[in-house]
């Protein structure tokens, strides 16, 4: 229901703007440059995740936007029984598509659905458990760290709407649907930057950019 909120009043904000997206160079290319501002203020309140993310996207045709998106991300799971970090870096490539109708040459807003395939590198440590079991008491151990990939696809939707001059702001939900879950069956990362938890086949994302379009 929250990000159904935030969804809602987004939409609303982006529609009063949308009038004052005018560009007066004429220009028929675009390269719109981005940083996500909603996975900071989402786990700012936690000390076991951190999230950064930038996008950019290509006007490839009137209604194609070739899309490329990045960043990091940390998680710290420290919890009595279990504990160990995983820091990795990621990278999603894909292609939206508008569903706006262009209705003047210097129309650049857009609400769109695509796809995109990402790719994640992982690096876990070392993992501390302890075991209790009822008969043999308890146990401790640990999990030698690892290095990991991981592989998912995802379909997108949004609208991204210039608000003044060339800076623009956007919202773009996302289902995502893990690959190679198999890599996981050790131990899944509490948290990959880009995807979400890794011991789930599905995740949801939302982000919010705001950003500059160059043109010419």
């Amino acid at each position: 229901m929250r990000i159904k909120s935030t969804c809602v009043f987004f939409i609303s904000l982006l529609l009063a703007w949308r009038g004052f997206a005018q560009d007066s160079t004429g220009a028929t290319h675009q390269l719109r440059l981005g940083v996500d501002v909603f996975q900071p203020v989402i786990h700012a309140g936690s000390d076991q995740k951190k999230g950064y993310e930038i996008a950019a996207d290509y006007r490839f045709n009137k209604t194609i936007y070739l899309a490329a998106e990045g960043g990091f991300g940390r998680s710290d799971y420290n919890y009595p029984d279990l504990s160990y970090t995983t820091t990795n870096s990621f990278i999603r490539l894909g292609f939206d598509k508008s569903l706006l109708p262009v209705l003047r040459s210097k129309d650049w807003d857009m609400a769109f659905v695509g796809l995109r395939y990402g790719l994640a590198f992982i690096q876990r440590s070392d993992a501390s458990f302890v075991y209790h079991d009822p008969l043999y008491g308890v146990s401790a151990g640990t999990i030698a760290g690892k290095n990991l990939m991981a592989h998912w696809l995802e379909v997108a939707g949004g609208m991204k709407v210039f608000l003044w001059k060339n800076i623009y702001a956007g919202w773009t939900v996302r289902g995502k649907f893990l690959v190679n879950q198999k890599s996981f069956r050790e131990l899944a990362p509490d948290f990959i930057a880009g995807y979400g938890r890794g011991d789930k086949n599905t995740n949801f994302g939302f982000n919010f950019y705001v950003g500059y379009g160059l043109r010419w």
